[in-house]
């Protein structure tokens, strides 16, 4: 076992610590985050220092994910530590349930008792939260976060950068573009284009300053 370096020390950078932990693959775990960098320890892990120093600790840390809840800039350190030729790691709880037919890509986190099945691909950087589901042959781009309770039916395709909100449930075969914001509790029942954030049931475009219509 070896250590694992987590940038990003926040409230999402303590559950990925946790999750690793359950895991047992890491002998040592610590943070780089530049707001606690002199903080000296988050709960029970070290914080070493800034994002920007996470090569200097390769040696004792030679595996690393980034933890930051912005889809974005997850994706952008991610490629960035990748340039600096570290060694991204998979993250995935003891309970959640990967069919080995499915494919993560690095530096995705899967938490407990979520459910990729069969067949599903995703993209570098996802976060698929606690109880989420992604049924068979769903294609999720990259920096995709499905977060708690989120239900994603066989062949849904999701476009980078998109949030899929709380207990949100999408039907099979949909396509949700990139950059999009499905809103928590949403069901969504047709395609979404890039950009949009979709609220409600069914899941309709959001007009902002019309937070009250009906």
């Amino acid at each position: 076992m070896s250590g694992l370096l987590i940038a990003g020390a926040g409230g999402h950078g303590r559950v990925v610590a946790d999750v690793a932990e359950a895991t047992g693959n890491w002998s040592q775990i610590a943070f780089v985050d530049d707001a606690l960098a002199g903080r000296g320890q988050i709960d029970d892990w070290p914080v070493l220092g800034g994002l920007a120093d996470a090569a200097r600790y390769r040696d004792d840390y030679p595996e690393i994910l980034v933890a930051i809840g912005d889809n974005r800039a997850r994706l952008d350190w991610l490629r960035r530590y990748a340039a600096e030729q570290l060694s991204i790691a998979t993250l995935v709880h003891p309970s959640a349930v990967v069919s080995p037919r499915a494919t993560l890509g690095a530096g995705t986190v899967v938490f407990p008792n979520a459910v990729i099945n069969i067949g599903a691909r995703l993209g570098g950087g996802c976060i698929v939260n606690t109880a989420a589901v992604i049924e068979h042959d769903c294609q999720i781009g990259a920096a995709v976060h499905v977060s708690p309770g989120a239900s994603l039916a066989g062949q849904v395709v999701v476009g980078d950068y998109s949030w899929i909100g709380a207990g949100a449930a999408v039907r099979q075969q949909t396509l949700i573009g990139a950059v999009v914001v499905v809103g928590a509790g949403a069901a969504v029942v047709s395609n979404i284009i890039d950009g949009q954030t979709v609220v409600g049931v069914p899941a309709r475009p959001l007009v902002r300053g019309n937070l009250g219509a009906n």
